[in-house]
């Protein structure tokens, strides 16, 4: 993939679509993509995160440990950002997160990362909404599934 390709992609994905392009190509230039196989883990919890990832094509699932096994608080496919809270907070990752499909990604640098978004305040403002949106998917699982054990 071309860097103008990539740079195209990153405009797709709501947390960098408001940048200035220097800004997505820098992100693009500094970017390290991978590919995962299905079943495959991209981050593990209690891992101390350097990184935060954006899925280019694929879905994944995040699970953080229940009584009875994983429990899957969330799904994220295309254009979703992960491990982003672990990076801005300087503790273990809070969750596993596994390839359900073939998943290719872009790991952006902790440095990096937090650079963009400090320079970003458009950045910074859809992080939080992504976040929001996070808490709000999690309290709902958790909330089922307690409700399930019962």
């Amino acid at each position: 993939m071309s860097l103008e390709q990539e740079v195209e992609m990153m405009r797709q994905i709501p947390l960098f679509a408001r940048i200035a392009p220097a800004m997505q190509k820098l992100l693009c230039f500094g970017s390290e993509r991978l590919t995962y196989d299905p079943g495959q883990d991209l981050v593990k919890i209690g891992e101390m995160a350097d990184a935060a990832y954006v899925i280019i094509d694929g879905k994944a699932e995040v699970s953080v440990p229940g009584p009875n096994g994983p429990v899957v608080v969330n799904s994220l496919g295309k254009n979703e950002v992960i491990g982003e809270i672990a990076i801005f907070i300087d503790l273990p990752r809070t969750a596993t997160v596994t390839a359900t499909t073939r998943i290719e990604a872009l790991r952006i640098s902790k440095d990096l990362f937090i650079n963009v978004v400090r320079q970003n305040p458009d950045a910074a403002i859809e992080l939080i909404r992504v976040l929001a949106m996070r808490l709000a998917n999690t309290t709902q699982q958790l909330i089922k599934s307690t409700a399930a054990r019962k």
